[in-house]
């Protein structure tokens, strides 16, 4: 954290200077109601700001902790707990959501009142000089800290919301892991049941059925190998690869075509038939494209 000694080593700011500020806290005293008047007639006239002065009790205390502040740029001494006492006016302005920009625009009308002064207090052009230089440098200092507050509350807003954000994404990613976990040890406890179907399959094979046996065992397999396939994609994409479409569009197709033999073997009627064909070419269809469209992304 930045120290008030090296923020006036920044600027140049002497100790010649900081007693030359310290000479004019007489002057400062003298002018604090016409600066306050000044400065809030300013701030009166900007709706923006003019919406934050409406309570006439709260303009009485803003005006007198100006005056304050305005006197406590010529006093001194201009060491850490005037940065910390800086940095909470900076802070102040944050919590009750003015911009920076007023701040900024309201330090210019401070410089210009303490130009202003300086002429018609200091005709001889060289004392007036070095006195506008050191008051120049702890106005700028002044400005500085307080837009260091907006700054600090800007980064802390962003890495509260980069933290929160960082921890809702990996508690998305995990959730979905889990997911994906429990869908391949579903897919495994499936396959299990497609080889149970297709034992039972043969059963038939050995019953004398062997039509019915081999085509049922036929789609079983289809069926089976599909289903690995599907873990096979899964399991990559555990392991951060990505999902592939087509496997599942070809597990669909897959279970059509088993569902055709058994129609054909039931003797279903035509338009059964004619259905599953119809919507197996839909799929064959979808399959073609989906396969050409990740081509031409590839390529």
């Amino acid at each position: 954290m930045i120290t008030m000694q090296e923020i006036k080593s920044h600027y140049s700011f002497t100790p010649e200077e900081e007693a030359l500020l310290i000479s004019l806290r007489p002057l400062a005293e003298a002018h604090k109601e016409q600066l306050a008047d000044r400065f809030y007639n300013y701030l009166l006239g900007i709706p923006e700001t003019a919406e934050f002065l409406r309570d006439e009790q709260l303009l009485r205390r803003l005006k007198q902790t100006h005056k304050e502040w305005f006197v406590s740029l010529f006093t001194g001494p201009y060491d850490n707990q005037y940065l910390l006492n800086i940095q909470r006016i900076g802070k102040a302005h944050v919590r009750v959501g003015l911009k920076a920009h007023f701040v900024n625009a309201a330090m210019y009308v401070v410089r210009r009142f303490v130009v202003e002064m300086l002429q018609e207090n200091f005709p001889l052009g060289e004392e007036r000089r070095r006195l506008r230089l050191a008051a120049e440098k702890i106005i700028d200092i002044n400005l500085d800290i307080m837009s260091a507050s907006y700054q600090e509350e800007e980064l802390n807003k962003v890495f509260l919301s980069y933290r929160l954000e960082s921890k809702l994404i990996h508690a998305a990613e995990r959730f979905t892991y889990g997911l994906n976990l429990i869908l391949v040890l579903a897919l495994a406890g499936v396959s299990l049941s497609v080889v149970g179907l297709f034992a039972w399959d043969i059963v038939h094979v050995f019953q004398g059925n062997i039509e019915k046996g081999i085509l049922s065992a036929l789609g079983s397999l289809l069926v089976l190998w599909m289903m690995i396939e599907l873990m096979d994609n899964e399991i990559k994409s555990l392991k951060g690869g990505r999902f592939n479409i087509l496997v599942f569009i070809g597990v669909i197709i897959v279970a059509l075509i088993r569902e055709i033999l058994i129609s054909t073997l039931r003797h279903d009627a035509l338009t059964t038939q004619g259905f599953l064909a119809g919507t197996l070419l839909i799929l064959g269809v979808v399959y073609f494209l989906v396969a050409k469209s990740q081509q031409n992304a590839v390529h």
